[in-house]
């Protein structure tokens, strides 16, 4: 029983294990792809995606996720990676002649 007392850690602890990979991902995912396709998707360029999800995925590393004290750019980190990846990354697909890719 002593154990649903700490559930709460273990979920953010799991939650911040969890967002370094996807960080990882985002970036990884930007730095693959060609720099036309971003303009054309008519997104902001790749060095910026590249800056965003690079320091994103820095402050997802560094900060200890949900239990820091720098919580606020946690979490923002984790929405600037989560945007890359559900609306940056289908519109380059789309754009570079991708189909539906997982």
């Amino acid at each position: 029983m002593s154990w649903l007392y700490r559930l709460d850690s273990w979920i953010l602890f799991g939650i911040w294990l969890l967002a370094i990979p996807v960080g990882g991902y985002a970036f990884v995912h930007a730095l693959l792809q060609r720099a036309d396709a971003f303009t054309a998707a008519d997104k902001l360029t790749k060095p910026a995606w590249l800056g965003i999800t690079g320091a994103s995925l820095a402050v997802l590393i560094l900060f200890e996720g949900p239990r820091s004290s720098g919580l606020m750019f946690w979490i923002a980190a984790l929405v600037a990676v989560l945007v890359y990846i559900v609306d940056v990354r289908p519109a380059l697909i789309k754009v570079q002649g991708g189909g539906q890719r997982w």
